[in-house]
């Protein structure tokens, strides 16, 4: 009876090693998913998405504020304001937003659901106050230790307003693109599904590779980390398969353990 059980278990082994043969991606196969959604990946994702989009509103506010300076001395500026610790206020701002916006939603795991709540908890953590701050210290020590003249400190303090005006923009019209990619994610996985369901091949690789370029580019969140995983791996299945679609109920159980 133990070597029937023991053989049994040997043979569920085998079978269960051959389905995830058959998952595995061919070379001719792109990941649709290769970042998992957890509290470290979607800080990184905002810290450097809206590093950068502040980066560019500071360019643009400056040279709002300083229409008749030459760019060169624009850069110059911004040179010097970076050297004075403007990067490392600007992530520390950004980090401090995302801690304090989500304590004040209790988030109580970390994590967010949607690019609803993290646009919210950016905005409630006080990233335009945050941004403030660093550009008055960094005026002041640039102006401290003589790298900016006081005139260009007192145009630069008089115009923060503008500037905030702007970071602020950039950083609203951030999450509306941002919500526009994710809406292309939603469009691109309802169309794979609609190809999948009339056994389209070449329209499901089309929808694919759309969905591949998208996934790229947006947060990573269980709803859609989830389902991409799954088309992920029926979309594997069926070209290793050589695009059988008819599925085992092991293989479909297999799917949706994997997703």
């Amino acid at each position: 009876m133990e070597i029937e059980l023991e053989e049994q278990n040997n043979l569920n082994e085998q079978q269960e090693v051959k389905q995830e043969n058959n998952l595995e991606t061919k070379k001719d196969v792109e990941l649709l998913v290769d970042k998992e959604v957890t509290v470290e990946n979607q800080n990184k994702f905002l810290q450097t998405t809206l590093g950068k989009t502040i980066n560019t509103a500071l360019d643009i506010g400056l040279r709002g504020i300083m229409p008749d300076v030459i760019e060169e001395q624009i850069i110059d500026i911004k040179n010097v304001l970076l050297t004075n610790g403007l990067k490392e206020g600007i992530d520390t701002a950004i980090k401090t937003a995302i801690d304090l916006g989500k304590s004040a939603l209790g988030i109580v795991t970390g994590k967010f659901e949607n690019l609803s709540q993290a646009h919210t908890a950016v905005k409630k953590g006080g990233i335009i106050d945050g941004i403030s701050k660093v550009i008055d210290n960094v005026i002041s020590s640039a102006e401290k230790n003589e790298l900016i003249s006081k005139g260009t400190s007192r145009l630069i303090k008089k115009g923060k307003n503008a500037i905030l005006d702007t970071v602020e923009t950039n950083i609203e019209e951030n999450f509306l693109q941002e919500m526009k990619s994710l809406e292309k994610v939603s469009k691109y996985i309802s169309n794979w599904k609609n190809y999948y369901n009339i056994k389209d091949m070449n329209g499901m690789e089309k929808e694919y590779k759309k969905l591949k370029k998208q996934m790229e580019t947006i947060m990573a969140l269980d709803s859609t980390i989830s389902e991409a995983k799954k088309i992920e791996n029926i979309h594997n299945l069926l070209k290793n398969k050589g695009e059988n679609y008819e599925l085992s109920k092991e293989e479909e159980q297999l799917i949706n353990i994997l997703k």
